[in-house]
């Protein structure tokens, strides 16, 4: 089975998008930005669930979600983006080998996979300008989720 969990900080709010780019863009721009994990498991679910609460939420800062509808209606686009597979992901490998030390985990996890997910909210944003000042093609992959008509 796969199931994703997002994660987002309950205190944070929108920036300004030009924080993350190398150039401003001609129009004002805001994000947000949150933590996906997707699980490739075989397994108890809850066992899996409780898992990602003791290891991958701070229960006073963060929330989680774990279903993959976007948290937040009106973007532009979001911007997915993670660390491809052979390159080293220090994140990914800490939660594995949490993972592997546990003595009875009652579910198999097979694949992890983290994205990094921003939400770029206004008029006039470019998906393919965050994508080149962000995304390192060397080592990461990146997929833009466009809005809903």
């Amino acid at each position: 089975m796969t199931t994703t969990y997002e994660i987002a900080n309950k205190f944070d709010t929108e920036g300004d998008a030009q924080s993350l780019l190398y150039e401003p863009p001609a129009q004002p721009l805001r994000y947000r930005k949150t933590m996906r994990y997707l699980f490739d498991y075989e397994g108890d679910a809850k066992a899996l669930d409780a898992f990602v609460h003791e290891v991958l939420v701070d229960r006073i800062s963060q929330t989680s979600h774990q279903d993959a509808k976007p948290l937040w209606n009106g973007t532009a686009f979001i911007l997915d983006y993670g660390m491809k597979g052979g390159a080293l992901d220090l994140e990914k490998e800490a939660i594995l080998s949490y993972y592997r030390k546990l003595p009875s985990p009652a579910f198999k996890l097979n694949k992890l996979t983290l994205k990094t997910r921003v939400y770029v909210f206004g008029e006039g944003a470019d998906a393919d300008v965050f994508v080149k000042d962000i995304v390192n093609p060397a080592i990461q992959n990146a997929e833009v989720v466009r809005a809903a008509a």
